[in-house]
C-alpha cells in the first residue's frame, strides 16, 4: 500500500446520515475506513465481471443420509481438484452437514462448480461467497 491521499466528498445530508448509521453499526473507526472497504467490495465485483481469475467460498448444506449425493459432491469436487483448494465438513444434526468449499481459480470455472453442486437433487442451500486473490486490490 502506498501513501493515502485525501480528498473532498460531497453528499446530501440524508444520505451522510443513513452512512454514518452503517458505519456505526458496522464498527468503523470512521468514514475513511468504510469508504475504502466500500471500493474494495467494488473492485471485487469488477474482478468477477471481468472474468479473470478470483476466490471465494462455496457452503453446501446437505442430508447426508443421501449416500448417493453425498458421493455425487465427493466425485464433483475430486473432478474440480484443479479449482477446489480447501474443503471442511462439519455436522450440523443428525442428518444435515455443511461443507465449505474455498475455490480459487477462472470465474466461469468456479460458477460452473457452483451451479454443479446447487442442481444436485437433496442440497438444501448452495451460496457462492464472492472473494479476491487480492492481487488486483
Amino acid at each position: 500500500m502506498g501513501g493515502l491521499a485525501r480528498f473532498g466528498v460531497s453528499i446530501e445530508d440524508d444520505l451522510l446520515k443513513k452512512f454514518d448509521g452503517l458505519i456505526a453499526k458496522k464498527g468503523y473507526s470512521n468514514r475513511s475506513e468504510a469508504i475504502r472497504d466500500l471500493i474494495r467490495k467494488n473492485l471485487v465485483e469488477k474482478e468477477w465481471d471481468e472474468k479473470g481469475e478470483v476466490a471465494g467460498g462455496i457452503a453446501i448444506v446437505y442430508d447426508h443420509d443421501k449416500r448417493e449425493l453425498v458421493n455425487k459432491i465427493i466425485d464433483i469436487q475430486h473432478d474440480s481438484h484443479d479449482v477446489i483448494i480447501s474443503s471442511q465438513h462439519v455436522h450440523l444434526d443428525e442428518h444435515n452437514c455443511l461443507e465449505v468449499v474455498i475455490v480459487k481459480g477462472g470465474v466461469e470455472e468456479v460458477e460452473k462448480l457452483a451451479d454443479t453442486l446447487r442442481s444436485l437433487k437433496g442440497v438444501h442451500h448452495c451460496t457462492l461467497a464472492r472473494a479476491t486473490t487480492g492481487e488486483k486490490l
